[in-house]
């Protein structure tokens, strides 16, 4: 590791000096934790395709693709040709309605089933905190079920039970009040999901969750522990919610929901909806919506607010989710299986490769997401994201593995990423052959 690191700060002078910049200025250098690593983090100049360049002009192989958000890659001309378009015409941003708005919310809503109505915001963590809010308000509940290792943003609702030990806030700054209405329960387990829901059911206003649960290796909700999570909120009167802010778009054109069969009330939305713009979305049934609507409900104390924040509807992100929305609707019965199959390729020839190497690995995933595993326990089924924190050697993945594959010019995060349409067969044989080159390095 100390010839990689050394490697690394070799071909990274101008990150190097960048990042000594950022850390007087800011906290760790950062404004998302997740994008610092040891010794410093890369720092990106241009991005085309499956590729993107360092201010030393070195080029990196990405899986990451802007936290997933990528599925045509970076930079796709025709959505860059549409902004482009948008910003000659003079609009930046006008703070009034826009005609991409409503088209993007009738994309939406053809293409998710159970969504009925939608409101767009600025972000994911934003949109989880309204879904939550909606389903408080239209039950008039305080209590909020959520799946152990769920992550749903930074909103202080829903910062408990995403991280080990699972029992604890995951963040200085939460209120007592806030840990006493938010109940965690495994992922894929029915009965405790079951037997929760009842406990809680008179003060229970909704259950959200990943249907493909995300920062929990991308393993899909097995039908059982979604049916009975439908069929228990549906006696008690509570608000199912689905957070598809990675899956949405991504593994189905109709999202999880689509793929798994088991629709719920409200669909949290994001990454990919806004063809590499910033966005959030909150769609769901009207009846349920309507809670926000200032129509029906001209006191503002009995609505909920959704106030989508100054740049909700930002005439670029409704530009590029329309243009992406479109072109995945065109394109969909060629690249949803175009990507599960490369992505079902790349998951047997990464276990395979670490095989041949020596070294235990297992490679999580569905249609175009992958994550690895350095499994402690060979035993252990890796089917939820309890198991996976636990029985797995995390740091070896989020560190050891980064820092060798950023050496070679790969970039991955969580042990793994996304593939877009622009990720080509040369592309997953180099990466194979950089993973190959450094496996015997991940050996303890």
């Amino acid at each position: 590791m100390s010839d990689c690191k050394q490697t690394y700060q070799q071909k990274t002078p101008e990150s190097r000096a960048l990042y000594e910049r950022a850390e007087a200025v800011m906290p760790g250098g950062v404004c998302h934790n997740l994008r610092y690593h040891p010794p410093y983090p890369v720092y990106i100049s241009r991005a085309c395709g499956s590729r993107f360049w360092d201010v030393d002009d070195n080029e990196y192989l990405d899986f990451w693709q802007g936290h997933y958000s990528h599925i045509l890659g970076h930079s796709p001309p025709h959505i860059v040709g549409q902004i482009e378009k948008l910003l000659a015409s003079g609009v930046m941003h006008s703070g009034v309605v826009n005609p991409m708005e409503v088209e993007l919310a009738e994309l939406v809503c053809e293409l998710i089933s159970s969504a009925q109505k939608v409101r767009f915001c600025c972000s994911g963590t934003e949109a989880a905190m309204y879904a939550v809010r909606i389903a408080r308000a239209y039950t008039n509940r305080p209590k909020i079920i959520k799946i152990q290792g769920g992550w749903h943003g930074a909103g202080s609702d829903l910062l408990f039970g995403v991280f080990k030990p699972y029992d604890m806030p995951d963040s200085l700054g939460l209120l007592e009040k806030n840990a006493e209405n938010v109940i965690t329960i495994p992922f894929n387990d029915p009965q405790a999901a079951s037997a929760a829901i009842r406990k809680h059911g008179a003060e229970l206003a909704g259950v959200i969750m990943e249907p493909i649960a995300g920062g929990g290796g991308f393993i899909a909700a097995s039908i059982d522990f979604l049916a009975a999570i439908r069929e228990e909120t549906q006696k008690v009167g509570a608000v199912l919610i689905y957070d598809e802010i990675i899956s949405g778009f991504r593994v189905a054109l109709g999202g999880a929901q689509a793929l798994l069969g088991v629709e719920p009330d409200l669909t949290v939305l994001g990454k990919v909806l806004g063809g590499g713009w910033p966005i959030g979305a909150v769609a769901g049934q009207s009846h349920i919506m309507d809670i926000c609507n200032p129509l029906l409900h001209s006191n503002k104390w009995e609505r909920a607010m959704i106030g989508g924040g100054t740049f909700s509807c930002l005439p670029a992100s409704m530009t590029a989710g329309v243009s992406m929305l479109r072109y995945l609707k065109q394109q969909a019965a060629r690249l949803y299986p175009q990507l599960a199959e490369v992505g079902e390729t790349l998951r047997s020839k990464i276990e395979q490769t670490f095989a041949q190497n020596g070294v235990y690995a297992k490679c999580t995933g569905i249609g175009s997401l992958f994550m690895t595993h350095f499994p402690k326990d060979k035993q252990v089924k890796l089917d939820n994201p309890y198991a996976i924190s636990y029985v797995t050697d995390v740091d070896k993945r989020e560190v050891k593995l980064k820092t060798l594959l950023l050496s070679k010019g790969v970039y991955v995060m969580h042990g793994g990423g996304a593939l877009s349409s622009r990720h080509s067969h040369d592309d997953i044989d180099f990466f194979i052959a950089k993973l190959d080159e450094i496996a015997k390095q991940m050996i303890d």
